[in-house]
């Protein structure tokens, strides 16, 4: 397979305790060059032959989403990179897509797609168009395409605070893309669908609007702007509060005190 040896294209596949990679690649329908970071319960690299090529495996014992993105995102040497969660499906010929949109917008340096799902209130892009400070809050990793080269050279890494299986439970994805639009890097959203979502596992992390979803959330405000988050926090509260089935008040209040806490913590 020739995106073997040139990765132009690759896919940084992350999961957890992954016992069969050959198996997770092709149920994941991998049609390009492709790395996995496996957080298991030992440290070993191993090299496997699945799909017609060589796939490297980063097994490490350790967790964390964002720990496990940098740790391939650090590794990889492909000219562009998809962001692969292990319950995604691939379309196919997705790596000419991806190469395409790049050469359709040459000065993009990160590229979002959509995600087809049964169910979801996923944000869909519906035509193409440049992302801003104003709407880059609605997209997550899976859905991104990169330019190594912007990145790499930017030093732009995933938090290592937030997301699955870190301290506090979602943003890394957020602050990654806050990330890129503080070094002035160009992003751009395409109304192509990429992969699909197999819904076939609980989220590690979402367990409903509880307490500790908005403390995070309040926090992961501040860390984004810390001249801004009280209006972050308000005009989420202000746009949400019928989702989430709470108060206004409550949100506010609750999110602020995210934020309290966390400040309190680094005194002590």
């Amino acid at each position: 397979m020739a995106a073997m040896s040139d990765k132009k294209v690759e896919v940084l596949i992350t999961t957890v305790n992954c016992k069969n990679p050959e198996a997770l690649l092709q149920q994941m329908h991998i049609q390009s060059a492709a790395c996995i970071g496996n957080q298991c319960e030992v440290n070993r690299i191993d090299t496997i032959q699945a799909s017609g090529g060589s796939y490297i495996v980063y097994n490490f014992n350790e967790r964390g989403v964002g720990l496990n993105r940098n740790n391939l995102l650090m590794r990889t040497k492909a000219e562009y990179c998809l962001f692969g969660d292990d319950d995604l499906v691939y379309v196919d010929g997705y790596e000419n897509i991806v190469k395409d949109a790049f050469q359709t917008y040459p000065d993009a340096d990160v590229i979002l797609f959509n995600l087809e799902e049964e169910t979801s209130g996923r944000y869909k892009i519906q035509k193409p168009f440049k992302v801003n400070y104003f709407n880059f809050m609605r997209f997550g990793a899976a859905r991104m395409a990169v330019k190594r080269t912007s990145i790499q050279t930017r030093g732009i890494l995933f938090n290592l605070c937030f997301g699955g299986g870190c301290a506090h439970a979602h943003g890394e994805d957020t602050l990654f893309l806050n990330s890129c639009l503080k070094a002035g890097l160009h992003i751009y959203a395409l109304p192509i669908t990429i992969a699909t979502l197999t819904e076939v596992r609980a989220s590690s992390w979402f367990h409903g609007y509880d307490e500790k979803y908005f403390l995070d959330k309040g926090l992961l405000y501040y860390v984004m702007s810390r001249r801004f988050y009280p209006f972050l926090i308000l005009q989420d509260a202000l746009r949400h509060h019928k989702t989430y089935d709470k108060t206004i008040g409550y949100l506010v209040k609750t999110m602020k005190r995210g934020v309290a806490d966390e400040r309190k913590r680094r005194m002590q």
